[in-house]
């Protein structure tokens, strides 16, 4: 029997495609398990399809802490390290913050990014065909799948285009699990958040931060400390995973190559395509944490009130018992639900953002290089194992 020391997390994985095998027993025998996060501490694993997406809903559930000075941390990176909010008023400070938030997804702002999508998609490819006109092998991470997640995250945020490379760099800072260089580039990003909205306070355009220095201005006990915490939600959920979906779902595409056929013959799949990325694609090896706000019973495991939980989004998509064939990427499945932009009160706000930029990316490249093909192996590539959203540090390809 394995103990929680054996099961330290992240649990070693074959490659950057592929779970490690021992999520696949977990599910099948112990879907509610005692592990070790990355920080050292104790949590519950939680594995299978339909426990996940019940405690993604069960409002017994929080991301706060009942007595945070003794939750369980899961990592030393300065995003997802433990618990986040009040816990007396988690829920009502949900709600503001999707209430906050909900005019940068609406239709009307969706419509005028979907034309800066398509331009910055068309730009990073010209990149590309041009790089490819002096060396036969280009970076598509580099020059594709980084920069145009960052570009509309900063249209949508209002950061300054020039400002896009300290943007990143702080991005990619707090997102790594090395202590203090993380939470000093937290730091940094919350004086900059200030920076940008008092110059938003001056000028306010059609951006994120101008809504949230309005709301400010409506209620006093909206701060910076909590404009940040947004700002800093953003781009992790808005523009991370991407960055790492579209590396994922060039990869699945070009290792199985009839479905990049069956894309560039017919551009229609996309939709379909991009789901399934978004279903089998698994940058990162933990998981969406929650802390129990009550003593609870799941799939017959008693989690006790202040428990931490990680609920492995991951291994919940490639559940047998919810797909056939979990393991292959199928875009022509009939299961077409998954949890890749989480479920209830917690669903992406930004999901229909990263659809449309990502069915941009993926149609506009089977349009325009239909020919485009790996230049390395999957075990030559470079994976960023010390960042929360994984992801491989370049992509070679050709064409």
């Amino acid at each position: 029997m394995t103990t929680t020391e054996d099961r330290r997390l992240p649990f070693p994985r074959p490659n950057i495609l592929e779970l490690a095998p021992l999520y696949e027993a977990l599910r099948r025998e112990a879907p509610v398990v005692a592990v070790t996060t990355p920080a050292g501490d104790p949590a519950w694993l939680v594995t299978r399809f339909d426990e996940v997406k019940q405690l993604l809903g069960d409002k017994r559930f929080g991301r706060s802490h009942p007595a945070p000075e003794q939750a369980s941390k899961i990592n030393r990176a300065a995003v997802l390290e433990g618990p986040s909010g009040n816990y007396e008023t988690e829920a009502a400070d949900h709600s503001r913050m999707r209430r906050l938030l909900t005019p940068a997804f609406s239709a009307k702002r969706m419509n005028r990014l979907s034309g800066d999508v398509q331009a910055l998609v068309d730009g990073c490819i010209d990149r590309m065909v041009a790089a490819h006109d002096t060396d036969p092998v280009v970076d598509l991470h580099a020059l594709l799948a980084l920069p145009m997640p960052i570009g509309v995250i900063c249209a949508l945020l209002g950061v300054p285009e020039e400002d896009a490379p300290l943007f990143r760099d702080l991005s990619d800072r707090m997102g790594t699990a090395s202590g203090a260089d993380a939470h000093a580039a937290r730091e940094e990003f919350g004086r900059y958040v200030t920076r940008l909205a008092e110059a938003k306070r001056a000028n306010p355009g059609q951006d994120v931060i101008s809504d949230l220095v309005a709301a400010q201005a409506a209620d006093e006990t909206f701060g910076y400390a909590e404009m940040t915490r947004l700002a800093v939600g953003l781009i992790f959920a808005g523009h991370e995973t991407t960055v790492n979906r579209i590396g994922l779902g060039v990869l699945f595409l070009m290792t199985r190559r009839q479905h990049w056929d069956d894309l560039v013959a017919d551009p229609s799949r996309v939709n379909a395509t991009v789901e399934e990325i978004m279903r089998l694609g698994a940058p990162g090896d933990l998981g969406l944490v929650r802390y129990a706000h009550e003593d609870v019973s799941v799939a017959g495991v008693d989690i006790a009130r202040g428990d931490a939980l990680v609920l492995s989004i991951n291994a919940a998509n490639r559940d047998p018992g919810e797909y056939g064939a979990a393991e292959e990427f199928d875009p022509d499945r009939p299961e077409r639900a998954h949890l890749g932009f989480g479920h209830g009160a917690h669903f992406c706000i930004g999901a229909s953002l990263a659809r449309v930029e990502l069915r941009t990316v993926f149609a506009t490249l089977a349009r325009r290089l239909p020919d485009l093909r790996p230049a390395a192996e999957l075990d030559e590539l470079d994976v960023r194992t010390g960042h929360i959203t994984g992801g491989v540090t370049t992509l070679p390809v050709t064409w």
